[in-house]
């Protein structure tokens, strides 16, 4: 009877495990793997900006990849369960503070319940992930449960006061050893492979030439939708394209000539030309570059 209580008891309080949002910092919201393959219904993938990052985070609490979690962007943040479980910081490096101690080694945390776990400002990039050892739960729309800033699918940014309410958890989560699956953000210039195409064509080699020359500053207004480039102008005279669909990594060129690179939440058409395609695990580095960092463009292949 007693083993049937204790197993009851536990149940019951995996039933109500939630996660507790103190404070949300500049911009928190749940994300997970995204809506792809929906893009011919006009809807986009949203996700994780930073995909390495959020994988990285399910892995160190033993979920599995795409599992819902909280991206975060500047810090700020600060949460708190019912019930205790492993916590896995990622992403821009950031101090942790567990009921306001200093977390040594804050990639994987054991939060038991009712603390407090506390993420600062990154003195070096800019967007942190937060998994929680079985992950969160969160009404689906399209088969997600992940924010789109731009269609606005998907559940609002969070709220101080918000609760989650969280999953079975798994087992103990695998041990590794952190510093060596946590690659260090790069310092100085960030250099963003790339493939010509599909409209680079449309542009002289003189403009060809500038975007692969230039070290391009990353704009104040950049966001998950897109990050803003500013620097020398790229021409694409009177350029009057039908709308196409556009990738994940798209480098567009509006008409101010200042080339914009599409993060998760991208439109999926657009009737400016695209030069060329950021490879996917360099728009992870990209989509931690904060306003006023400096970006080169390599390619892969000739023009």
């Amino acid at each position: 009877m007693t083993a049937l209580l204790t197993t009851q008891a536990r149940r019951a309080a995996t039933a109500t495990a939630r996660l507790r949002i103190v404070e949300p910092g500049p911009l928190t919201t749940v994300q997970d793997a995204g809506r792809a393959g929906l893009a011919h219904l006009g809807i986009g993938a949203a996700g994780p900006a930073d995909r390495a990052a959020a994988a990285l985070a399910n892995r160190l609490v033993g979920n599995p990849e795409g599992t819902p979690l909280l991206e975060n962007t500047l810090g700020g943040l600060t949460v708190s369960t019912s019930t205790a479980r492993y916590v896995a910081i990622t992403g821009a490096p950031a101090a942790v503070r567990v009921d306001g101690h200093t977390v040594a080694e804050p990639q994987r945390v054991y939060l038991t319940a009712g603390q407090h776990l506390s993420i600062d400002r990154p003195p070096l990039g800019v967007r942190i992930y937060v998994a929680v050892g079985g992950g969160l739960t969160a009404r689906r729309v399209f088969g997600s449960c992940s924010t789109d800033s731009l269609s606005g699918l998907g559940p609002a940014a969070l709220r101080a006061g918000a609760d989650l309410a969280l999953a079975p958890t798994a087992p103990d989560p695998p041990h590794a050893p952190l510093e060596l699956i946590a690659p260090p953000l790069p310092v100085g210039t960030i250099d963003l492979r790339f493939r010509w195409g599909p409209r680079h064509s449309l542009f002289t080699a003189a403009d060809t030439a500038a975007l692969t020359a230039t070290t391009w500053t990353v704009g104040v207004d950049s966001n998950r939708v897109g990050v803003r480039l500013s620097g020398p102008a790229l021409g694409i005279g009177a350029v009057d394209l039908p709308s196409e669909g556009m990738p994940l990594g798209a480098i567009q060129v509006p008409p101010s000539g200042q080339p914009i690179v599409f993060l998760a939440d991208h439109p999926v058409t657009g009737g400016y030309p695209v030069i060329g395609v950021v490879t996917e695990p360099d728009l992870d580095l990209l989509a931690q570059a904060p306003p006023g960092a400096r970006v080169s463009f390599s390619a892969l292949g000739a023009a």
